[in-house]
């Protein structure tokens, strides 16, 4: 559908005589302003929702894939010199960037969550874990395998691929269900205003026959519902738009606390991404509304 300058400066300027086959206020004029703006309002959630999963997915295959961790478990009197071996391994291989053995209280930070805060990690038969951080060019993982089972049998390495590819993935489909929420809402909202027009239209049935019989055409009649309808979405969309940016911007912030949820809004040029959802709401009603009513009008005649 092409809407060119001049079809939009008449829908901006209106027609008084056509304008009053549209009540200017009723059951309708609530009815598509209170629907554009809640669909706004979920449409601004469901794009930081997206935009959110996006970055994660993206941080955790970027960070991750650089990252990897060795344990050793061996026997408490060989435990100190395969540590050594594994890091001497570590140090003369290709595409490792640093490697370096988690301390006691790195390792009890880890243990926290499950265990309590005093919990005496250096009795506790637990393996050694050693931090490994790859270049960007990466690592031959399976060949340190077979030296690291060949030099220190005790050694485990876990570059963290059978975890991290299920959690990226989740994320991006997160992603592909906000999209798709975002179509969802607006599909609703056109169709909420398509049922507001035929009711308006409906309800104008006297008025509309009177206009065609001193001449009025269906196109300038359908104009006036389509010039109406349009502006109230666009005024009910903007303010719902508005209500939602308020409230994303209320949510906590990721540096207040840690976990997902936190991290739920825009950043950088994101926060252009709102300024869409009103006149895509616009355009939306101006289809949905012009298409009722010149179908409502066919069917009157």
């Amino acid at each position: 559908m092409k809407i060119n300058i001049g079809r939009m400066l008449s829908l901006l300027a209106g027609d008084p005589q056509a304008d009053r086959a549209v009540p200017p206020t009723g059951f309708t004029a609530r009815l598509t302003v209170f629907t554009s703006g809640a669909m706004a309002f979920l449409a601004v959630f469901a794009l930081a929702l997206s935009l959110a999963t996006g970055r994660l997915a993206e941080r955790w295959a970027s960070e991750l894939a650089q990252t990897s961790t060795l344990r050793i478990s061996a026997p408490e009197d060989q435990l100190d010199a395969q540590t050594k071996a594994a890091l001497r391994v570590l140090e003369q291989t290709p595409g490792v960037a640093e490697a370096r053995e988690l301390s006691d209280d790195e390792q009890r930070a880890l243990l926290e969550p499950w265990f309590g805060p005093d919990i005496p990690v250096e009795s506790l038969p637990i393996p050694r874990l050693i931090e490994i951080v790859e270049t960007s060019d990466g690592m031959d993982a399976t060949g340190l395998r077979a030296r690291l089972q060949a030099e220190v049998p005790g050694a485990i390495l876990d570059d963290h691929t059978r975890w991290r590819e299920p959690l990226v993935a989740a994320a991006s489909r997160l992603r592909l269900l906000g999209m798709v929420a975002i179509v969802l809402i607006l599909a609703a909202m056109g169709a909420m205003i398509t049922l507001a027009a035929q009711a308006a239209l409906s309800a104008n049935a006297q008025v509309v026959r009177v206009m065609r019989l001193v001449g009025a055409r269906d196109a300038y009649i359908a104009g006036a519902f389509v010039r109406r309808f349009t502006l109230r979405a666009l005024s009910g969309a903007t303010g719902g738009t508005l209500l939602g940016v308020l409230a994303v911007t209320l949510l906590p912030s990721s540096d207040v606390a840690a976990g997902f949820l936190t991290g739920l809004g825009f950043q950088g040029t994101g926060w252009l991404w709102p300024l869409v959802i009103p006149p895509l709401a616009a355009i939306i009603a101006f289809g949905a509304t012009r298409n009722a009513a010149l179908r409502n009008l066919r069917n009157q005649s």
